[in-house]
């Protein structure tokens, strides 16, 4: 079976930007920053030294977001927001740590967060003669894929037997390249300091995407190893000066995905069948969420995270939607895809080596487009189910899978994989039953407004019920809230799920009777051909273009460069900065009323933090989703701020870069140290950030 990729993350995610590239332009390689121009442009030129010092500081925090270093002793920076599934998880009825914030004075009041894993980049090896080796002529695309994987397993096995880190082989420039990254894990994980949600989204949904901004986006963590705090060689120093208006700066982090090289077909798919659909989903659950959370203190405790991630996504989404819509950019997307077309069609030697992958990919998405509706529902991630069933799907495949040799898996059940997918199922944190009931009787509904309610999948997960009563029956029949049970049902493998008679694992099973023909197709007649087409334009890029160009985002650890800067938006100069004292003239400004309401603690303080200290800025920096929690770093290195957010303008920064008004926004690492100081008197994370710096010297 081929790897499995979502269409929206591209499925070849990992493919070539387009050529013309703009001054702040680029997503790169730890290996391949483009030094001559930064030294041409800034006169800075990192020294290889400095990479490899930034590179080993910085953390893919979770499955989705970023971190650093910041004290040798494991301290872990990242965004509130990127934490806040592990803060909420710490939570219960009596200490909501989400919404009253958190600290802990001691090393022993630090709270253990179960289940969470982090990563750090360590080495860096170039695997594609391999790869490249086990395509033979004459192969089918999907034969091909098989091939890769079957190597690519065996690559991944050996460098764990060698190294014991945690491989991951990275598809670059559209499969020209491919690199292994081996990384090591952190797995007992503490929360250190998470300020109220109240400053960290201040201004709420209506602020989100939006500029200018007063949100202390930041929570700190701790790593240990042996049960002692982990001794961190590479970490990032603060900064005492903080930055200024047309100041360089890097955003160190993971990006998750874009899609630049996209053909207009493809964009097309996105704009016309996907991202709509993703946004119905996401615009269902947001009002049940939003209903859920008006039901009581403890359904209001307990929704607000995933209502967080729901509205998040139903705005980033909207704003890519939106930049499709565009008839610029799309014009600029067909200019730019003709002008490689004309190079290769006007050459005989060219069209016989790269043919026709344009026409490739527009018609496998014909193929595909049909049953992607139903894909979507039974297998993409975004149709959203409940933690239970989560459990189930793993528990239900891995017990199918694990008997098949390794490159014959399901990509996300190979060797290297095993033991997050395994902490998953046991460390789900708190599952609440009534946001279960919540989001499986949305997941039931979304399938029969999405498919109708003859068709087949609709008519087996319903089994003749109306969806809440449906979830009702499977909820009510399931065991896998209790950890003992999932740790049971794990160790007894295949037999255990085979004699399973839990509603859960049924209704997975059910599910699975469907899913797994439907990727099967998918990955057949789309993702194969796709990863083939793709690669050919990618070389047929690089023969015309050079190779300057820096490949699509993959959620692995990139660099990008830009300079603090100001804009224009309707005839009106929006400041670089922010500052403490707007905070608060913008909470008097809507009478302290939610979502502008600052919390006790901040009002409290008003006198004695200094209004005037920089709170909030925005930057040139390419940056997208999975960014979130990046450290920002000047020309030394130094912490200077970190990214959360970018502004309404930067969501199109998904398919094109452009730097007139789109801006990162980042929290001033001068604005922490003012709070951590005057509102949470965290004397003594303030000491271990600053010392650090001085211990260095």
């Amino acid at each position: 079976m081929r790897n499995h990729r979502l269409l929206l993350m591209g499925l070849i995610m990992t493919t070539l930007t387009a050529p013309t590239v703009h001054a702040d332009e680029g997503m790169w390689l730890p290996n391949r920053l483009p030094s001559d121009h930064l030294k041409a442009t800034y006169g800075f030129e990192p020294t290889a030294q400095w990479i490899d010092h930034v590179r080993k500081s910085c953390i893919r925090f979770g499955r989705g977001g970023s971190a650093s270093f910041v004290s040798p002793n494991g301290l872990i920076m990242t965004n509130h927001h990127v934490g806040a599934t592990a803060i909420a998880k710490l939570s219960d009825s009596k200490h909501d740590y989400l919404h009253d914030g958190f600290y802990a004075q001691t090393r022993d009041g630090e709270l253990s967060c179960e289940g969470l894993e982090l990563f750090t980049l360590a080495e860096i090896r170039d695997v594609s003669k391999q790869i490249h080796d086990a395509i033979k002529p004459g192969m089918s695309p999907a034969e091909a894929s098989a091939a890769r994987d079957a190597v690519k397993s065996q690559i991944e096995q050996d460098a764990t037997k060698e190294t014991q880190l945690q491989p991951e082989i990275v598809t670059l420039y559209g499969g020209r390249q491919y690199h292994l990254y081996l990384y090591k894990k952190y797995t007992d994980i503490r929360l250190v300091f998470a300020p109220e949600q109240g400053i960290a989204f201040f201004g709420g949904d209506i602020s989100n995407f939006e500029y200018p901004r007063y949100d202390l986006d930041v929570s700190f963590f701790r790593a240990y190893e042996n049960g002692k705090p982990a001794k961190t060689e590479h970490f990032l120093q603060w900064s005492a000066d903080g930055v200024s208006e047309n100041d360089l700066v890097f955003v160190v982090g993971h990006p998750y995905r874009t899609q630049r090289i996209f053909t207009t077909s493809h964009l097309k798919l996105l704009r016309d069948v996907e991202i709509p659909m993703i946004l119905s989903a996401y615009n269902q659950l947001e009002v049940e969420l939003i209903q859920f959370r008006s039901e009581g203190a403890e359904h209001h405790r307990i929704g607000t995270d995933p209502l967080f991630g729901v509205q998040n996504g139903r705005k980033a989404f909207g704003g890519i939607l939106a930049g499709l819509f565009d008839s610029h950019t799309m014009a600029q997307k067909e200019a730019t895809q003709k002008s490689l077309q004309s190079f290769v069609q006007t050459d005989e030697t060219r069209v016989a080596k790269w043919g026709d992958p344009w026409g490739e990919i527009e018609a496998a998405i014909k193929k595909v487009e049909d049953v992607f509706p139903a894909y979507y529902v039974s297998e993409n991630r975004r149709m959203r189910m409940p933690t239970q069933f989560h459990v189930a799907k793993h528990l239900v495949r891995m017990a199918e899978e694990l008997k098949k040799p390794d490159a014959e898996r399901l990509s996300e059940y190979r060797d290297s994989k095993l033991d997050s997918i395994k902490r998953s199922i046991i460390s789900t944190g708190p599952i609440y039953p009534d946001l279960e009931q919540l989001i499986l009787t949305d997941a039931l509904t979304r399938m029969g407004r999405v498919l109708g309610g003859d068709h087949a999948i609709v008519k087996a997960a319903l089994g003749g019920q109306r969806p809440a009563d449906r979830a009702a029956a499977i909820l009510a029949g399931c065991k896998l809230g209790d950890q003992t049970e999932r740790q049971r049902m794990l160790d007894g493998g295949s037999e255990a799920i085979a004699g399973s008679k839990d509603s859960m694992i049924l209704f997975a099973k059910l599910l699975d009777g469907y899913a797994r023909p439907l990727r099967e197709q998918v990955e057949d007649e789309w993702e194969s051909v796709e990863a083939a087409a793709y690669t050919r334009i990618a070389e047929a890029m690089y023969a015309k273009d050079g190779e300057s160009v820096y490949p699509d985002a993959t959620g692995t650890l990139r660099f990008s460069f830009g300079t603090v800067k100001s804009y224009t938006q309707q005839g009106k100069t929006i400041p670089h900065t922010t500052n403490i004292g707007g905070a608060f003239d913008l909470s008097r400004e809507f009478k302290n009323a939610a979502p502008f309401n600052l919390p006790e603690s901040w009002l409290r303080a008003e006198k004695k933090l200094s209004a005037s200290t920089p709170f909030n800025y925005v930057s040139t920096c390419d940056i997208i989703g999975g960014n979130s929690g990046s450290p920002t770093v000047n020309r030394n290195g130094e912490i200077v701020g970190i990214i959360f957010d970018g502004n309404i303008q930067a969501l199109i920064w998904d398919i094109q870069f452009e730097q007139e008004q789109a801006r990162g926004v980042h929290v001033d690492s001068r604005a922490i140290i003012e709070a951590l100081s005057q509102v949470y008197n965290a004397k003594a994370l303030v000491s271990e950030l600053q010392e650090s710096k001085l211990a260095s010297n």
